[in-house]
């Protein structure tokens, strides 16, 4: 084989062609007319023309306006001046009528008398560089855009942050409240010029000194608490102490603070003003509380004295009939039984306003209450009469309620009557047992938790107005005709309510009916008190001769009482007052059966007479009486038996055939 080179091979005219056709770029041959004669495939593809159709036009054809007019004005004369032309940026126009962007050289080739042969024009696609052109000069336009958006804006916070600082200068300068700028000790580093206005202090006085010094002396445990708070959660419930005036007084401020970049920002609201107006707001209360509890009493007197005065005329004119010695007995008998009844309607009276005053002595004990409203509903059929039907809503699980059975009888009865006399004796009465969980909130009084049970009683009679619902609890007042009512029915479930620990409530509408509420507060399950068997003797009851010691320090009292216990049957002693009994009981009760004591003494009271007597000799029965003590109702009874006054001789001798025999045995 011969290691030769070959000699290269020169082009022949095919391989011309083929590289003029099919060159990466346009080519076209142009006569000096300008009419194009030859031009290769790679043009007319990206013109979308066939070659033939491109021969013979003109160059100029070809060109856009724009083109067209560049052409005429700068490329043609240029071109026969110089003879090229070097990257000129023109549009030609493409079948479709898009333009394609394309760079152009071009060549004068002349024969040898310098006349124009041809012009060689070369065309380079331009659609990349144009785009690239583009996309840079849009580049370019939008960081020039984004640097004036910038300087403006740069501008702008300028402003704006001067306007800010000026606004919050302007706000710390004006604010009415006390703003102040400390360190994590509390010491203040600036304060503002409120604190002059409201304390009277300087801001020389303040900065570099701690709110200790000008913290009230009982305030700054909580005070010095709070800070701790501030540094590690902003305080966003206010915190309100007292801050020292320059005075020397103290004013009070609500606090909040944030602690940041190792500085407390603290601003406080004065709020003396609004404890001044609340504290003079509750004394108005109170005023105005006086003056109804005045005019509450002033209406409570007349109405105490008009029925007192109808009970004592009643009592007065039979006593001045039982002084004539010619009285038939049938007429004495009547005179007795009238002053007897009275003396009980008198009783029942002071009852029912010690019971609205929440004075009486309750004896409670635990009951079922289902079981009670079940054994007083018949009951409370004979009261309402025939024409009004009671329904009960009893569920089947006790409810225990600790509480004077004979005072929540009585409330019943009184709130059935009230019922009866709204439906004019004709309708539906329902009794409603409910566990109602809290006491809610009544008559603005504050609800109560706990578990409490509810008794509703539901009439169908003509309501209440409006505005009576706020007064049908006070003594003595009644919407009922005049003869009709006392007005202290539901003053005495009022007071019974409120006593035990629950409250009334009352719902009603004109036309529709009126729903009472009673709540009392339930107790866990047990067993209810045994009630107390009743005396089963009829006889009047008489005394074996045992010794009775009298305390009563009233004298016609004391009289009264000797003579009725002697006139039964016991040996009586009297003592003016519990010092006195103490002194004649001596060391182990001298031989007394019985202390019957009054409650309300001077010095000793009944009650501290009684629980000496049961520490020094546990073996002595004490029996107490009173007509009110506070004590009692407050306290209770602490054990001991209590008869009220007025007490008639059949019922001190039944209640002395109880106490006195258990000594005896």
């Amino acid at each position: 084989m011969d290691d030769t080179l070959a000699t290269p091979r020169a082009p022949d005219v095919d391989d011309l062609e083929d590289l003029f056709e099919n060159a990466p770029c346009g080519y076209a041959s142009a006569l000096p007319n300008g009419r194009i004669s030859k031009v290769n495939r790679t043009l007319s593809t990206w013109l979308g023309h066939p070659s033939g159709l491109i021969v013979g036009r003109r160059f100029l054809d070809l060109l856009n306006i724009a083109g067209k007019v560049y052409y005429e004005t700068h490329f043609a004369p240029l071109l026969r001046m110089q003879g090229f032309f070097n990257e000129v940026a023109l549009d030609l126009v493409r079948a479709d009528g898009t333009t394609l962007p394309v760079l152009i050289n071009a060549v004068v080739r002349r024969d040898e008398a310098g006349e124009i042969r041809f012009i060689r024009i070369t065309v380079f696609n331009a659609s990349d560089r144009r785009r690239y052109e583009r996309e840079m000069l849009e580049a370019r336009r939008s960081a020039e855009r984004a640097t004036a958006a910038l300087r403006d804006l740069n501008a702008t916070l300028e402003a704006r942050v001067a306007d800010r600082a000026r606004a919050l200068e302007q706000a710390w300068r004006l604010s009415p409240d006390l703003l102040a700028i400390a360190d994590r000790q509390g010491t203040f580093l600036a304060v503002n010029a409120a604190w002059k206005a409201l304390l009277g202090w300087e801001v020389s006085d303040l900065v570099g000194q701690s709110f200790v010094g000008f913290t009230h002396p009982d305030d700054l445990d909580a005070t010095q608490a709070a800070l701790d708070r501030i540094l590690k959660a902003p305080m966003v419930a206010p915190y309100e102490y007292r801050l020292k005036h320059a005075d020397g007084t103290y004013r009070r401020f609500s606090w909040t603070g944030v602690f940041e970049d190792g500085q407390v920002y603290a601003t406080g609201r004065n709020t003396t003003v609004e404890h001044e107006q609340a504290a003079a707001l509750s004394r108005a209360e109170e005023a105005l509380r006086q003056s109804q509890k005045l005019e509450a009493v002033g209406q409570l007197t007349g109405g105490v004295a008009h029925d007192f005065n109808n009970l004592l005329t009643i009592i007065r004119s039979s006593v001045d009939f039982l002084r004539r010695p010619d009285l038939p007995e049938e007429r004495r008998a009547r005179y007795m039984d009238a002053v007897s009844d009275t003396v009980d309607r008198a009783a029942k009276l002071t009852s029912q306003l010690l019971a609205f005053a929440r004075r009486q002595a309750l004896r409670p004990e635990v009951f079922d209450v289902g079981d009670r409203l079940r054994s007083i509903a018949d009951m409370l059929d004979t009261v309402t009469g025939t024409r009004i039907r009671v329904i009960t809503e009893i569920p089947d699980m006790p409810c225990f309620v600790k509480a004077d059975v004979s005072q929540f009888e009585t409330a019943l009865v009184n709130m059935a009557v009230n019922a009866r006399d709204a439906m004019e004796g004709e309708g539906t009465l329902t009794l409603r047992l409910e566990d109602t969980g809290n006491l809610p909130t009544i008559r603005g009084h504050a609800a109560a938790s706990g578990q409490f049970a509810s008794i509703a009683l539901t009439d169908t009679g003509a309501g209440i107005a409006p505005d009576q619902i706020g007064r049908i609890f006070e003594p003595f007042f009644t919407t009922k005709e005049v003869g009709k009512g006392t007005g202290l029915g539901l003053s005495q479930v009022f007071g019974f309510a409120k006593q035990s620990g629950g409250d009334i409530e009352v719902e009603s509408e004109p036309g529709r009916g009126t729903t009472f509420k009673l709540y009392l507060p339930m107790i866990v399950a047990v067993a209810p008190d045994r009630p107390v068997p009743a005396l089963g003797a009829e006889t009047f009851p008489t005394g074996g001769g045992q010794s009775v010691l009298v305390v009563e320090d009233n004298v016609e009292v004391g009289r009264f009482a000797t003579q009725i216990l002697e006139d039964i049957g016991y040996r009586t002693s009297w003592a003016a007052n519990a010092e006195e009994a103490l002194e004649k009981l001596g060391s182990d009760g001298a031989g007394f059966d019985v202390v019957f004591s009054d409650v309300v003494m001077p010095g000793m009271g009944g009650i501290e007479l009684a629980k000496t007597l049961q520490r020094l000799m546990p073996d002595l029965p004490v029996l107490l009486t009173s007509g009110y003590s506070h004590v009692l109702a407050q306290d209770g009874l602490h054990g001991f038996e209590l008869l009220h006054k007025p007490y008639s001789a059949d019922q001190l001798g039944r209640i002395l055939g109880k106490v006195v025999p258990q000594r005896r045995e």
